[in-house]
């Protein structure tokens, strides 16, 4: 069985993650090496994003493809638990402790 990706959800997700982290189209654009009406284009579901341009813009916004794509996995739960890991990776140790006790209350 074939699955569709789908490219109007793929771009709703790049636009979420890339305003979270403060980048405009223009500066994605100038961190992936491509025009901003590109990355306009996969944000607003005009143009599919090519696997090298995929992986760019992952890059370029401190995330995984697999994050990306992960409310369509059937199974969206390895994709998120690993996008937590990595945000914690870069965090010091007070604020690990921290958020550990608000997953505690949790």
């Amino acid at each position: 069985m074939q699955v569709e990706v789908d490219y109007k959800q793929l771009g709703l997700t790049i636009k979420k993650v890339r305003l979270s982290e403060g980048l405009t189209q223009e500066k994605l654009a100038e961190i992936v090496g491509c025009n901003p009406s590109h990355i306009s284009n996969i944000e607003n579901n005009y143009t599919k994003a090519s696997l090298n341009v995929l992986l760019a813009i992952a890059n370029a916004l401190h995330t995984s493809i697999d994050y990306l794509l992960s409310n369509q996995y059937h199974n969206d739960t390895l994709a998120l638990d690993n996008e937590i890991l990595r945000v914690l990776q870069n965090l010091d140790i007070e604020k690990k402790e921290k958020i550990l006790k608000i997953i505690r209350i949790l």
